[in-house]
């Protein structure tokens, strides 16, 4: 396994178990009304929002290069965000050379 897809694998279990942590303590809903509850909580969540509109961008034209359906990802991005791309660089990793992924 190459250092790149440890470090995604990593970042994704870690990022995971806090997540269910929230999911238990607030629920799914309970998450996003956070994001609403004040001017400093609005800009993490739009910041959040436009950071995974930037990365689904280039998850489209990046499996579409490859000949790849980017859908499922996107789809997963849009519902719980970071866990979209998190799983595409985990496919992709796993799936081509680990320099394929800079062109």
């Amino acid at each position: 396994m190459n250092w790149k897809l440890t470090m995604v694998l990593l970042t994704l279990a870690v990022f995971s178990a806090y997540s269910l942590v929230a999911m238990t303590q607030v629920g799914y809903l309970g998450i996003w009304l956070a994001g609403l509850s004040g001017w400093g909580e609005g800009q993490v969540l739009m910041d959040l929002v436009v950071a995974c509109g930037l990365i689904m961008v280039w998850m489209v034209a990046d499996a579409k290069k490859h000949g790849l359906n980017p859908w499922p990802f996107v789809l997963v991005t849009v519902t719980a965000g970071s866990f979209g791309p998190l799983f595409y660089l985990v496919w992709r990793l796993s799936r081509k050379p680990v320099a394929d992924l800079t062109t």
